[in-house]
């Protein structure tokens, strides 16, 4: 039986496409269809609309995006995809639901390594998967992924679900830089590692950082931002400021991040609307607001973060290029498996 939630965002999305699908021909006018909640986004395009006066229509969907425009095929009024993670921007290429953007403006403020070398999607922020550390029991200041596997954290570490695409974009990285050997004898130093099986979400890891259960885990960014700001639950605020902020191999090659990013679909009604949002999203200025929405980084060099983010400390990027690190996410999912990684430590 669909949950109450899943229902209501069926309906929600049948409600926005027929109110879409009448205006993706009208002038003045560009479709989104999102992955990140329309509240996230909105700032963005309301800015977008105000400088342009192209009106912006979000259908908002919690899974099944690229089924879904596959599914509308040719009528579909989809012009810009949006969403999060270098997985789910592949599956939209591999899923031909986008087309290519060669566009010297986009091009010029997203840097190579954020980009699709075909131009079928891009990098618009990006957000560091981290180490969170108990500010009373773990002194070190620095850290790398390499040492998650130390002895010497047996039993300190906590994590969630080790095929997560949070965590999987990580171990695919690991992968790109120490290939598939090294990295299933880590996985396996990281599982016995652990206080407990996989479980929860980034935001909980914090929570049993704060109760003594472990003492360091494995999280994003922007979480920590979002916990802080919560004023509706304060007692996230309790759990982040419980915890540090490390990030991993900042004197060598730098902490692993993945995106948020967009694409243009492949049947796009309002193709010239959509490159120009397009451009407006690549922009330093939009960027910026984006960033500071979500608390996350702008990919463009030199654009600013928010006052949150900044109070976590400098963050230096791994410079590998997303889709090397996307090639290996399907060794890397296979790799969890291997070593039993959501079975938790060997006792």
């Amino acid at each position: 039986m669909l949950s109450a939630k899943t229902m209501r965002a069926a309906l929600l999305a049948t409600v926005s496409f027929g109110m879409m699908a009448g205006a993706a021909l009208a002038d003045g006018e560009v479709n989104v269809y999102s992955y990140r909640q329309p509240e996230l986004i909105q700032p963005l395009l309301d800015e977008f609309t105000k400088e342009t006066g192209i009106a912006t229509n979000v259908l908002f969907l919690d899974k099944g995006l690229v089924e879904r425009i596959a599914a509308e095929g040719a009528n579909s009024p989809a012009d810009v995809i949006l969403t999060v993670d270098i997985g789910r921007l592949i599956e939209a290429k591999d899923g031909g639901v986008t087309q290519p953007v060669q566009n010297d403006i986009i091009n010029k403020d997203i840097p190579a390594q954020y980009r699709d070398p075909a131009g079928e999607w891009f990098g618009l922020t990006t957000r560091g998967r981290v180490v969170y550390a108990s500010k009373e029991r773990v002194p070190e200041t620095a850290i790398t992924y390499e040492e998650l596997s130390d002895p010497k954290w047996k039993g300190r570490i906590c994590v969630r679900d080790g095929q997560h695409s949070y965590n999987i974009g990580l171990f695919a990285s690991m992968i790109a830089h120490h290939g598939a050997d090294y990295t299933e004898k880590w996985l396996a130093g990281l599982k016995n590692n652990l206080v407990r099986k996989p479980d929860g979400n980034d935001r909980s890891q914090a929570k049993s950082i704060m109760s003594a259960e472990c003492d360091i885990a494995l999280g994003n960014t922007y979480y920590v931002g979002l916990m802080l700001t919560n004023d509706k639950d304060p007692e996230e605020k309790e759990w982040a400021a419980a915890i540090k902020v490390l990030f991993p191999n900042a004197a060598d090659r730098g902490t692993h991040v993945n995106i948020s990013g967009m694409a243009l679909a492949k049947n796009a009604p309002n193709k010239d609307n959509a490159i120009k949002l397009m451009e407006f999203l690549s922009s330093g200025k939009a960027q910026e607001i984006y960033a500071d929405q979500v608390f996350e980084y702008p990919v463009l060099p030199g654009a600013k973060v928010s006052d949150v983010v900044a109070s976590f400390g400098p963050i230096k990027p791994d410079t590998l290029p997303l889709v090397d690190i996307a090639a290996n996410r399907k060794l890397a999912s296979e790799l969890v498996d291997k070593v039993g990684f959501n079975d938790g430590p060997t006792q």
